[in-house]
């Protein structure tokens, strides 16, 4: 499996960090000049992104301390999927992942998986692994439907909620010290506020009734979910 082979996981934390930081791969100085640190004996671009290797670090902890999910559970689909879980986050100029009318989860699902097809082991996925990640991506923040779709999909949602909860699902205290002090939560609670809120602000109409329209009601000036809703429709009805 590709996951055993980590450098594809570097390859992913690579790519998002220069993602993030809106630049192209270099093209003179090769990826010496970025700071890199060793994760299991591989080097790997230094990520800003602390988020999403924690989501992947805790996960894999999860499925370690459970052996009927670390036996049936593809490692690598998980960790492709926690990894890539928050690409919609790009705020780079002329982004090619993000959209005004997709929710953030979609539109990172299928960036995720243009990217797994155009990868050199990635395009000898089956489709299978690859409609796994998408789902994982896709409804990561559907808690109520990802928890009861297939183990992986599940797996990811559990590995995205660890980074809120703290210790559960069987990792430790000191294992969930040992992420924390690899990939520290600097400002989480305020990063987690400031990005939801700009997308309530950017895309408002992709947040209505999600969990992000909370957000867009107390902090974003004007936001109003009204008219928008399930509801609204139903009410609308000139019959009943």
């Amino acid at each position: 499996m590709l996951c055993t082979k980590l450098p594809w996981l570097a390859i992913v934390a690579t790519w998002l960090a220069f993602s993030a930081q809106a630049n192209p791969f270099p093209t003179g100085g090769g990826l010496d000049r970025y700071p890199r640190r060793t994760i299991a004996g591989v080097s790997v671009i230094d990520t800003p992104l602390k988020c999403i290797m924690r989501c992947w670090l805790l996960g894999t902890l999860m499925l370690q301390h459970n052996n009927t999910l670390q036996s049936i559970v593809d490692p690598e689909v998980h960790a492709i999927a926690s990894i890539l879980h928050d690409l919609d986050f790009d705020r780079s100029p002329n982004s090619t992942i993000f959209t005004l009318d997709h929710r953030f989860e979609v539109d990172g699902a299928i960036a995720a998986r243009n990217f797994i097809r155009a990868h050199r082991h990635g395009n000898q996925w089956e489709e299978r692994r690859v409609q796994l990640v998408w789902d994982a991506i896709a409804l990561h923040g559907e808690d109520k439907i990802a928890l009861f779709k297939e183990p992986e999909v599940a797996a990811v949602t559990k590995s995205v909620a660890l980074d809120f909860s703290g210790p559960a699902l069987g990792v430790t205290a000191a294992e969930y010290a040992a992420v924390m002090g690899a990939f520290p939560q600097d400002n989480f609670k305020a990063s987690v506020i400031e990005t939801t809120t700009w997308l309530c602000r950017t895309k408002p109409e992709t947040t209505y009734e999600t969990f992000l329209q909370p957000y867009g009601e107390r902090f974003v000036p004007g936001y109003s979910a009204v008219g928008h809703r399930a509801i609204d429709l139903v009410l609308g009805m000139s019959s009943g």
